[in-house]
């Protein structure tokens, strides 16, 4: 099975190749350059911090990851099992965010869900992997795929900054929805995780 992945060695080669059939990401690149690759590691910590960044900001979500990495200094499935809901509210996380942070850690403990087998997995598959776990939904395994494990044709679904970017940047009176714009991320194939991070890359430049 070919996976396609994106470095910073191909990176800039996906966007230009956007950029020859899209004016309005041929404006990013051309305006804002190559946007970064903002990779992660495939890893346990990197998907709880992606759980934390679920509908709030990305500063407040970092904040709690910090909190919990000054608190746990290595974050394992074990360790954040032994803190104690307390514990975890002093590192911000909300009472649902906890739940799933252990359903998270039991997982690995148990052997339900083995993030090393996931690299070897076409994007599908690796989806429906994570989404057997409670509080893992579109977003935070499309996040997973398109950060950490660096696939190449993923684009998040329900991503509220990349709606706006569009916007933005299309001019446009409507922002579209979750399924209007999947739809629309259809023409940015093979490339969409490219696409994805042009537009982050324009949301936060303007910003």
């Amino acid at each position: 099975m070919n996976i396609q992945t994106l470095g910073e060695e191909n990176l800039a080669a996906a966007c230009e190749e956007l950029a020859k059939t899209d004016a309005d990401l041929a404006f990013i690149h051309q305006t804002y350059g190559t946007p970064p690759l903002w990779a992660r590691e495939a890893s346990f910590p990197t998907l709880i911090h992606i759980i934390l960044e679920q509908q709030v900001s990305l500063a407040s979500a970092l904040s709690a990851f910090n909190k919990l990495k000054e608190k746990l200094v290595s974050i394992t499935p074990a360790s954040v099992l032994a803190l104690s809901d307390e514990e975890l509210r002093a590192c911000y996380f909300s009472r649902q965010k906890t739940v799933y942070a252990r359903e998270l850690a039991r997982a690995i403990l148990d052997g339900s869900l083995d993030l090393e087998a996931l690299e070897n997995l076409a994007d599908a598959e690796v989806k429906h992997e994570l989404k057997k776990i409670k509080g893992i939904g579109d977003w935070t395994a499309d996040i997973y795929l398109l950060m950490a494990l660096r696939r190449a044709d993923v684009m998040p679904k329900g991503d509220l900054a990349l709606h706006v970017a569009f916007q933005k940047l299309t001019k446009s009176e409507h922002r579209p929805n979750s399924d209007d714009f999947l739809q629309i991320a259809e023409r940015w194939k093979p490339f969409r995780a490219a696409a994805a991070r042009l537009l982050w890359h324009f949301y936060l430049s303007r910003k």
